[in-house]
């Protein structure tokens, strides 16, 4: 069960954080009713959805920590982490930015990130 609470607030987590630091660039950006926005309202907008992220990080970090009786080492945390905000950023990109265009690249680097993620658990 930690396992999966774990997991389920790091992906709640990764989407709030993906929206606080790439949604202005979307909803404030170019071509918007908004763009011409104060850095610093954005700024103080981006934190208080950042909120949230902490809101479902710290938790996740704590549930899943082997320090605290969790079944993660702090390295597999980290590196469960970031593939976990590789995925929500992928799919945050494709259906708010849908002009992106992924390259064999991309999938490359993403297949190297899920063999650390392998290498982290063996």
């Amino acid at each position: 069960m930690k396992y999966f609470s774990t997991i389920v607030l790091l992906f709640l987590s990764n989407s709030f954080m993906t929206i606080a630091w790439y949604g202005h660039l979307k909803f404030f950006g170019k071509g918007t009713t908004h763009a011409g926005t104060s850095v610093w309202i954005i700024i103080l907008l981006s934190w208080g959805i950042a909120f949230f992220e902490y809101c479902f990080q710290v938790p996740a970090n704590r549930i899943g920590s082997s320090e605290l009786g969790g079944p993660f080492s702090l390295m597999q945390l980290k590196v469960l982490q970031e593939v976990i905000t590789l995925i929500v950023f992928v799919i945050f990109s494709a259906v708010v930015f849908r002009n992106m265009q992924f390259t064999v690249n991309h999938l490359i680097g993403f297949g190297l990130l899920v063999g650390a993620v392998y290498f982290m658990f063996k």
